[in-house]
């Protein structure tokens, strides 16, 4: 018989023994934990819009006429320069107009129709019927008849070729362009949320729609019979943010009828449906100025404003007049020229529409200031509406899209090499302090306590998470979990840690899990944010470092370590290490991505992460460098295998 000998245990042994003595949870016990909702959506909303309110940006007061026009140039130069071009190639903005005649279309009698095509970018080309006058006069009014969301329609619209088949036979040489995203142009990637994509590298995505508008202007403008001091602008919702937008910032538009396009920055963050897409909320342009200001740096050229009382869309008149209207008028009133800003309340069909009613006061206020007689009527023009293929142009084969501008800009804007200081500036980051940690009823139940945590910063922003600890030791190591698809999803991550004996945080940040804003509030709130000058990502990042300042003080850990599940998380987080060196010990970065590019390439949705389209981040930084700013730090990314 051996000997009997005691063995002591082993460097592996001991771990083990150590794990099985807090191994306390798995994956079905902590997720039944963290399943339960902390926040309700409609409450996010509600902090995220109080938030906001703060950031509208009031009117200026005007003393006299000399004063405004004096401020509304600085207004005009400042938004052009630091909104609407930022970022773009010089030579784009101020390049010659190309332009390509491409037949003609069969018309009615008093008018006859061109096909063309013309350049917004190097690449990147739109189309454009022009409606003339027949016979023609050697110096005839303009009117550029810009268009909004009408799915494949685009320039065949029948409103639209009523608007212009009207015009043209009243004397008047009308162009209807296609917009970015439809009709001729309607590519999956023209769809308007590529705008982000721009912005990712570092040029301002509401220029190339600035862009493609004041083209059609200049070629307007450069028409040998067109009278240069008669050009107006109409338009319908997003024809209608045209108007507004264009006619402000040129003084070359004499006349303006924008129709259900816009109204002020307090009516977006309270209502959804009147946010609009991203080219309407630029980022930063709530710094400078709102749409009220566009409205009055039209003073005292005139301006009539039609909104639809009961429109199924977005801005019904009774909400937007007081802010957009009345407002205003007393900056016209400035220059003695107060009915010169008119308004049309529509009630027939009081929809979102451009219809009959809705012509006909554009035509009586258009042919007005544009010194032609009002004939008080349209005319008959239903029999000569034309089909989406009679009007069809044609564009090059090769011809870029939003999403294909964004690559090119990407490839060409690239700066890497900027300093954790011009980080910080890209993502406004700001320190934040967590105002008070809401702590609701708790679990202790097989060995672990868990409580939940409604988190509650000192911006009224929230986030939430679930603490969980196994009971039976002092925790020596803090863990954060973030997940893209919400904390109830890192079940198995929270129990691997917990059981190693480890103080453990499943975090919801804002826009994350049920941090989110309810409907459709998380793609639109994002947008306001941006524009109000903050961004969603420097907010998270600073929610993330608070939260782990947070843990390090109240578990009295030694170290803090962070996991990640997805791209949104792991960008967060490497941009809070990188802020803050040394705050965490390592982090464990599950299916991310290895370079920014990945959003370009893949595409990733602005809808599916807004966040991470943080104006400029990519043209100064990518991943790699985040990495090394959070050094010392360990970054390690693991990839899940497809199963």
């Amino acid at each position: 018989m051996a000997p009997f000998s005691m063995r002591l245990p082993g460097p592996v042994t001991l771990l083990l023994l150590t794990a099985n003595c807090f191994a306390q949870s798995g994956p079905p016990q902590i997720s039944r934990i963290l399943k339960p909702s902390i926040v309700d959506g409609e409450v996010v909303t509600s902090r995220i819009q109080q938030y906001l309110l703060d950031k509208g940006k009031p009117l200026p007061a005007a003393t006299s006429a000399s004063d405004w026009t004096a401020q509304a140039a600085r207004l005009r130069q400042a938004y052009l320069e630091k909104i609407v071009y930022r970022g773009w190639p010089e030579e784009w903005v101020n390049a010659p107009l190309r332009v390509e005649k491409a037949g003609g279309v069969p018309a009615g009698p008093g008018y006859r129709m061109e096909k063309l095509r013309y350049e917004i970018v190097p690449g990147f080309w739109t189309t454009a019927i022009l409606y003339l006058p027949d016979p023609l006069p050697a110096h005839a009014p303009a009117i550029l008849n810009v268009n909004g969301h009408v799915a494949p329609l685009g320039k065949s619209v029948e409103y639209k070729q009523k608007r212009c088949i009207s015009q043209a036979r009243h004397g008047v040489i009308a162009l209807n362009p296609e917009w970015i995203g439809f009709g001729e142009l309607a590519n999956a990637e023209n769809e308007h949320w590529f705008a982000a994509h721009i912005d990712l590298a570092g040029a301002a995505g509401v220029g190339v729609f600035y862009l493609a508008m004041r083209k059609g202007l200049d070629l307007l403008w450069e028409h040998r019979n067109v009278d240069r001091k008669r050009i107006a602008v109409t338009g319908l919702s997003g024809g209608g943010w045209q108007t507004i937008t264009l006619s402000a910032l040129d003084d070359r538009v004499a006349v303006a009828v924008p129709v259900a396009g816009y109204c002020d920055f307090t009516a977006r963050v309270e209502r959804e449906d009147d946010v609009g897409d991203l080219e309407q909320n630029p980022a930063d342009s709530q710094t400078l100025l709102d749409y009220p200001h566009l409205t009055a740096m039209r003073a005292p050229r005139p301006t009539l404003l039609i909104y639809n009382i009961e429109d199924t869309c977005c801005f019904r008149a009774p909400l937007v007049k007081p802010a957009i209207y009345d407002a205003v008028r007393p900056f016209f009133s400035l220059y003695g020229k107060q009915n010169d800003l008119a308004w049309h309340q529509n009630a027939d069909p009081g929809t979102h529409n451009y219809q009959l009613d809705n012509r006909m006061a554009a035509y009586r206020f258009l042919y007005r200031y544009l010194g032609l007689p009002d004939t008080g009527t349209e005319g008959p023009v239903d029999a000569e509406i034309k089909s989406y293929d009679e009007l069809r142009v044609g564009l090059p084969p090769d011809n870029l899209t939003l999403l294909g501008l964004a690559r090119k800009l990407a490839a060409a804007n690239r700066r890497p090499g900027g300093s954790r200081a011009d980080l910080a500036q890209v993502v406004r980051y700001r320190n934040l302090n967590l105002r008070h940690p809401w702590a609701l009823p708790n679990t202790t139940n097989k060995g672990i306590d868990a409580r939940p945590y409604r988190f509650d910063f000192a911006n009224g922003l929230p986030a939430t998470g679930v603490r969980i600890k196994a009971l039976s030791n002092q925790p020596a190591v803090a863990t954060i979990i973030l997940d893209d698809r919400g904390r109830v999803h890192s079940s198995a991550a929270v129990s691997d840690r917990v059981n190693r004996g480890e103080d453990v945080l499943a975090a919801d940040l804002l826009f994350l899990g049920d941090a989110s804003p309810s409907k459709s509030w998380p793609m639109r709130l994002p947008q306001l944010i941006d524009a109000a000058g903050d961004r969603v990502l420097g907010i998270n990042a600073a929610q993330l470092v608070t939260l782990a300042n947070w843990m390090k003080a109240t578990s009295r850990v030694t170290a803090v370590r962070l996991e990640t599940s997805g791209i949104r998380s792991q960008t967060i987080a490497l941009v809070a290490a990188a802020l803050n060196p040394g705050l965490f010990r390592e982090i464990i970065a599950r299916d991310g991505m290895d370079s920014l590019a990945h959003l370009l390439a893949a595409p990733v949705l602005y809808t599916k992460a807004p966040e991470l389209f943080c104006p400029a981040l990519y043209q100064r930084f990518d991943l790699s460098e985040l990495e090394r700013f959070a050094t010392p730090t360990v970054v390690r990314r693991i990839h899940t295998p497809a199963s």
